[in-house]
C-alpha cells in the first residue's frame, strides 16, 4: 500500500466544558470530547491517536463500554448536544461509528454502558428532555429503546449501570436535582422497575458511580452540597430478610427491595456506608479505583477519586485497621484565575490521575515511583493560535532526551483575554499583534523568560536568540492585573520581594491585595497547565486605536515594517484596512475600497503588494510606492481592484494567499470556486504607465463546498508547479497542484494529489491555513551543518522533501500534517 499524501503531526484540542466527558480505558487510552468530537488521547506518547466525527451538536459525555476481564475496550458510546448517542468499535485498529440511538428530544448530558450476555452492549442515558433511557444494541448493530423514564420537571445529572451480585441483573443509579439517588432495576430483560430512593443529600447530585466488591456492591454519589456518600448493597439471604430487629445492636438503617427473575425472588438491601467530607466547593464527579487481575483473580481495590469546583481532586481510602475512610491524597491548582475541575479519571494501574478543567486541559498527576487564526514564527519553529477561548496560544516540538521522540506541546499562553480572539500576525520571531471582539489592537513583545525557555525547549543557542531580539530591555515576565486586562511588564528589579519595617502594615491598598505575581521558571519540559496560566504571559508593549467596530483580520509584511487591520463593516466607511508603522507604532495611512467587511488579507512575499478579500465578493490590490524624501515611510496605493461587473465570485471571498514568488495570488469563496490570479509583475518606471490587466490565470476549481480557506506552500513541487491547500467548510483539507501555462488556463492546470481523511479532517469549518514558511519537519532537522558527512547530506535532503501544513478550525482545534512531497 502506497505511503499516505498527508500524515497527522500534530492535533491540539481540549476537554469540552461539560462534567461527563472524559474516560480512561484500560488500554490506557484517554476519550474526550472536543467540540463535536471525540478524541482519543495517549498519555504515554503525550499525543492525541484519533480524532472520532460524527456528532452534529458538541460532544457532552463519553464512556468507554468495560470489559469484565478489563482487557482494552473495543466500545466507546458519546452523547451530545444533537440529541443522539453514538456507539463507536474498534475495526481493524481504529475505531469506527457503529451506531447511534435516537429517541432524546433535549442534549444527552450523562452516559453508561455495560455488556449483557451474549455481548450485546446495554446503554443508559440522560437527557435534558427530563428522561433517561435505557438501549440495547443487539449483535446485528441495532439500537432498541427498552424503556424511558421520565422525571417530570427534574433532571438527572448522572447515570450509573451495574450487575446485581450473584445474577446478571442490570441495576441503574441516577443521581440529579431532586437530590436523591433513584435506583431502578431491569426485571426480565425488558422494564425498568423503581427499586428505592436514596436520601440524605441536600443539593443537586452531580455524579453517581458503582463499583463491584465481591458479592457485594458499592455506589459513591457527590453532590452540590460539597459531600460524598457511599452506600453499601448486598444480598439478603431468606433467613436474614425476615428476622425481627434485634433493638440491642446499634446499626446503620438498611433499605430492603426486592427483584424477581424468572420467578425466582431474590432480596437485597441498601444501607450507608460512610460520609466523605473535605471538599469545599460543589463535588462535580467521583471515579473508582479501576479493578485489577492479581494472582489470576480480579480485585477491586478500596479507592475513590473525587473532583471538585475548589480546584482540588481528592484520593479516599479506609484506613488500614479501622476501616474508617479517610483522606489519603489531595492535589490540585493554587491561585491562577481558573474554576475548578468538572470531573476525574484515574489510570488501569492506579498510577496516574486526570482531571478536566474550564480552561478545557486535562491536568495530568502522576505517583512517584517507587477561533481560530494561527500563524508560524518567520522561521518556522513555532506556532501560535488564537480563539473563541480568549487565549492565544503558542506550541512547538519537544524532544525527550530519553526516547529521542518529538511531540508537539503548548508551552506558553502569551494572552489570556476577557474577549473572543479573533486574528493575529507575527512581525518578527518575538512580537505579534492580535485581534479581539474589541475595537482595539494589542502588541505583545516576548519576555526573557520565555526566549530563554524557549532555547532549552527546542535546543537552539540561548545566545543567538537574545541577541535577535534586543535581550537589554527585554522584561524578566509578565503579569495581569486582578482587575485588568493588560499584561504588565515584570522587570528584574519586580522581582525582588518588599519588605516593610513594620512587619504586617501595607503602605497602600494595592500592596494588601497583591496581583499574582509572575514566577521565572526555567523549563527542561513542557510546562503544566498552572504554569501557563499564570508563567507565560507576554507583556502588551502598545495599543492601537483606530477601528470602529470588533476586530476581523490581520497581516504583516515579510519586511516586518507594516502591519495591515481591517474590522467588521456594514459600510463603506468602516471597510478601510488600516497600516500601522511597526516601528513608531503610529498609524500611517487608511486604505478605503470596500463596502463589507474585509475578511483577510495578505502581503506579497516580496512586500510590495497587499491584498485584499471582502464580504462584499471583490478583492483589491495595493503597491507600495517608491519611498521619498517628504515621505520614508511606506505607503500604498490602489494598484487593481475587481468590481460588481468584473468579479468572478459570487459569494462572499473568504481566504486569499500569495505565491511564494510574488507573482500570482489565490482567492477562495463561498460559492466553492478557486481562482489563480495574476501575473503580478512590477515595473519600476513611475506611474505613467498603466498596470499590467490582473485576470484570472487558472481555470475555475469548484471544490464541492464552501472554501473557507486557502494557501500557497512556500516550496515549489519537482516540476516547478504551485502546491496549494483548501479548507473547506465541512472539515476537511484538499491538496492540489496548479501549473502555470502560458496559454489561456485549460482544464488541466489542476491536479488534485490528496485530501485528509474522516479521521484527520476537521469536525467543522477550517478556518485557517498556514504552511510552514520553509521546508522539513520542526524540531527533525540536523542541525550540525558544518562537518556534514555524507550520510548526513542524504539525511536533509530526506527531510527537506517534508513541508507542514498547520489548520485551525471552529471545533476548537489546531493541527498540524506532515506532507510528503515525493508521494504527491
Amino acid at each position: 500500500m502506497a505511503a499516505p499524501v498527508i500524515e497527522t503531526c500534530h492535533v491540539a484540542c481540549c476537554a469540552n466544558r461539560t462534567p461527563n466527558v472524559v474516560s480512561w480505558g484500560r488500554g490506557g487510552i484517554i476519550a474526550f470530547g472536543t467540540c463535536t468530537s471525540v478524541a482519543l488521547y495517549d498519555p504515554q506518547g503525550r499525543g492525541v491517536v484519533a480524532v472520532l466525527n460524527g456528532h452534529a451538536g458538541r460532544v457532552n459525555t463519553v464512556q468507554w463500554v468495560h470489559r469484565e476481564d478489563c482487557a482494552p475496550e473495543s466500545h466507546l458510546v458519546s452523547g451530545g448536544s444533537d440529541n443522539r448517542l453514538i456507539v463507536w468499535e474498534a475495526q481493524n485498529g481504529k475505531f469506527v461509528q457503529l451506531l447511534e440511538c435516537k429517541g432524546h428530544t433535549g442534549p444527552v448530558c450523562a452516559v453508561d454502558a455495560i455488556y449483557v450476555e451474549d455481548s450485546k452492549i446495554l446503554v443508559a442515558s440522560s437527557a435534558s428532555d427530563s428522561t433517561v433511557r435505557l438501549w440495547l444494541c443487539n449483535e446485528a448493530n441495532e439500537a432498541e429503546c427498552l424503556h424511558t423514564l421520565s422525571f417530570g420537571s427534574s433532571f438527572m445529572m448522572d447515570v450509573s449501570l451495574a450487575l446485581l451480585p450473584g445474577s446478571r441483573v442490570p441495576i441503574l443509579a441516577c443521581g440529579g436535582d431532586d437530590s436523591q439517588v433513584h435506583l431502578y432495576v431491569q426485571s426480565n430483560g425488558e422494564q425498568l422497575h423503581k427499586a428505592i430512593s436514596l436520601q440524605g443529600h441536600e443539593d443537586w447530585i452531580r455524579g453517581v458511580a458503582w463499583a463491584s466488591l465481591g458479592g457485594e456492591l458499592l455506589l459513591a454519589s457527590c453532590s452540590q452540597d460539597c459531600l460524598i456518600r457511599v452506600w453499601r448493597l448486598c444480598a439478603k439471604s431468606g433467613t436474614d430478610a425476615h428476622i425481627e430487629d434485634d433493638h440491642t445492636i446499634i446499626k446503620m438503617k438498611e433499605d430492603v427491595f426486592e427483584v424477581k427473575e424468572r420467578d425466582v425472588s431474590s432480596v437485597f438491601a441498601v444501607s450507608l456506608e460512610t460520609v466523605l467530607a473535605g471538599h469545599e466547593n460543589w463535588v462535580y464527579g467521583v471515579h473508582w479505583q479501576p479493578p485489577l487481575y492479581k494472582g489470576g483473580e480480579l480485585q477491586q481495590p478500596l479507592g475513590l477519586l473525587s473532583a471538585s469546583m475548589d480546584k482540588t481532586m481528592i484520593f479516599w481510602a479506609p484506613e488500614e485497621g479501622s476501616g474508617v475512610w479517610v483522606e489519603q491524597v489531595r492535589v490540585g491548582e493554587v491561585g491562577g484565575n481558573t474554576l475548578g475541575f468538572y470531573g476525574c479519571q484515574m489510570s488501569p494501574d492506579g498510577s496516574m490521575i486526570v482531571a478536566h478543567a474550564f480552561h478545557g486541559a486535562l491536568h495530568l498527576w502522576c505517583k512517584e515511583k517507587d477561533k481560530e487564526d494561527l500563524s508560524w514564527d518567520p522561521d518556522g519553529e513555532f506556532i501560535l493560535s488564537v480563539g473563541s477561548d480568549q487565549t492565544t496560544r503558542l506550541f512547538t516540538p519537544w524532544r525527550n532526551q530519553d526516547t529521542k521522540q518529538v511531540t508537539w506541546h503548548e508551552i506558553s499562553r502569551p494572552q489570556i483575554h476577557g474577549y473572543d480572539m479573533q486574528c493575529l500576525a507575527m512581525v518578527g520571531r518575538f512580537q505579534f499583534v492580535s485581534g479581539a471582539d474589541e475595537k482595539v489592537l494589542r502588541v505583545f513583545q516576548a519576555p526573557r523568560n520565555f526566549v530563554e525557555n524557549f532555547a532549552n525547549i527546542s535546543g537552539t543557542s540561548r545566545e543567538k536568540l537574545l541577541t535577535s531580539s534586543d535581550s537589554a530591555n527585554l522584561p524578566e515576565g509578565a503579569s495581569t492585573p486582578a482587575l485588568g486586562l493588560s499584561n504588565k511588564a515584570v522587570f528584574q528589579g519586580d522581582l525582588a520581594p518588599k519588605t516593610n519595617e513594620k512587619e504586617g502594615q501595607f503602605n497602600s491598598v494595592s500592596d494588601q491585595y497583591q496581583e499574582s505575581y509572575f514566577h521565572p521558571l526555567i523549563m527542561t519540559e513542557p510546562p503544566p497547565e498552572d504554569h501557563l496560566l499564570q508563567n507565560t504571559l507576554w507583556p502588551e508593549v502598545q495599543k492601537l486605536y483606530g477601528h470602529g467596530f470588533e476586530m476581523f483580520c490581520l497581516a504583516s509584511d515579510s519586511a516586518r515594517a507594516v502591519v495591515a487591520s481591517a474590522c467588521k463593516a456594514s459600510k463603506a466607511e468602516h471597510a478601510a484596512v488600516l497600516l500601522w508603522s511597526t516601528a513608531t507604532w503610529r498609524q500611517l495611512q487608511t486604505l478605503p475600497c470596500h463596502t463589507l467587511t474585509v475578511t483577510q488579507m495578505a502581503f506579497s512575499p516580496d512586500a510590495q503588494l497587499l491584498l485584499a478579500v471582502s464580504r462584499d465578493r471583490t478583492w483589491s490590490l495595493w503597491r507600495r510606492n517608491l519611498p521619498t524624501p517628504e515621505s520614508p515611510e511606506p505607503r500604498f496605493s490602489l494598484y487593481a481592484h475587481t468590481g460588481k461587473d468584473t468579479a468572478v465570485h459570487s459569494r462572499i471571498i473568504w481566504s486569499c494567499d500569495w505565491s511564494p514568488d510574488s507573482k500570482y495570488f489565490v482567492t477562495s469563496s463561498r460559492d466553492k470556486k478557486v481562482i489563480v490570479w495574476g501575473p503580478c509583475i512590477l515595473e519600476d518606471s513611475g506611474d505613467s504607465v498603466l498596470p499590467p490587466e490582473i485576470k484570472p490565470c487558472s481555470s475555475i476549481l469548484d471544490v464541492g463546498d464552501s472554501a473557507t480557506a486557502v494557501a500557497f506552500c512556500p516550496v515549489l513541487c519537482s516540476n516547478n508547479s504551485y502546491l496549494l491547500a483548501v479548507g473547506l467548510e465541512g472539515g476537511r483539507i484538499l491538496l492540489y497542484r496548479w501549473s502555470a501555462g502560458q496559454e489561456p488556463a485549460g482544464v488541466h492546470d489542476w491536479s488534485s494529489c490528496g485530501e485528509t481523511d474522516i479521521s484527520q479532517s476537521h469536525a467543522l469549518t477550517v478556518k485557517r491555513l498556514r504552511w510552514r514558511p520553509r521546508p522539513g519537519r520542526v524540531g527533525h532537522e540536523n542541525n550540525k551543518l558544518d562537518g556534514q558527512t555524507d550520510g548526513e547530506g542524504e539525511r536533509l535532503e530526506e527531510e527537506n522533501s517534508w513541508v507542514q501544513l498547520a489548520s485551525a478550525s471552529a471545533d476548537h482545534s489546531v493541527k498540524i500534517f506532515n506532507i510528503d512531497k515525493r508521494a504527491l
